[in-house]
């Protein structure tokens, strides 16, 4: 413990030396990955890790008006492939405010549910599926449909029922009830 701190000290003590605009950031030995700018514990579930990605206020809100926060809160473990804000600003207009209103919290637990996998799948999982399947290996979503995955180069990438594409931006994001993958695209489970 004591060179980590001296090892910290020193990086702090050369950010400052170096006169450039390097912001010394400090994280819990615990957290391994940073997501929205917020640290991700293993020790913390899907939901507890979540609220604090600034990338995924949109999801979060979803998630809620969804009542889905004691699911993804339970013990799983689960897969989420979590789609960043900027996926869901894509969608067409008024499509998310439409999904939030209470009449719509059915079709808005399918869309949700359709990102999430049973069982704990790291992306090296996915990527021997993949292998196994010779290109192509699908995955039973919590939702009911399947989802496709596949590589394109060293990419991990996901194709829903509706034919959109997504990219797995950053994987293996441990929970403590699973994993998350964040994606660049919502996924529809229909066409």
């Amino acid at each position: 413990m004591k060179n980590l701190k001296f090892l910290s000290l020193t990086v702090i003590f050369a950010a400052f030396t170096m006169g450039g605009n390097v912001q010394a950031q400090t994280m819990s030995k615990e957290a391994t990955t940073m997501v929205g700018g917020a640290a991700m514990y293993p020790s913390k579930n899907i939901v507890e890790n979540a609220v604090n990605s600034k990338d995924h206020t949109t999801l979060v809100a979803a998630v809620k008006a969804a009542d889905l926060v004691e699911v993804l809160q339970s013990e799983g473990p689960f897969t989420v492939f979590a789609p960043v804000n900027a996926a869901f600003n894509e969608l067409p207009a008024g499509t998310i405010e439409n999904l939030l209103k209470p009449e719509n919290k059915e079709t808005l637990q399918a869309v949700l549910t359709y990102h999430v996998v049973a069982g704990n799948f790291k992306a090296a999982d996915i990527m021997a599926a993949i292998k196994n399947a010779k290109g192509t290996a699908t995955f039973k979503t919590v939702q009911g449909v399947e989802l496709k995955a596949m590589m394109d180069g060293k990419k991990l990438k996901l194709m829903d029922a509706a034919g959109n594409v997504a990219t797995v931006t950053i994987g293996d994001v441990n929970q403590s009830n699973g994993v998350i993958h964040v994606i660049d695209t919502v996924l529809l489970p229909t066409k």
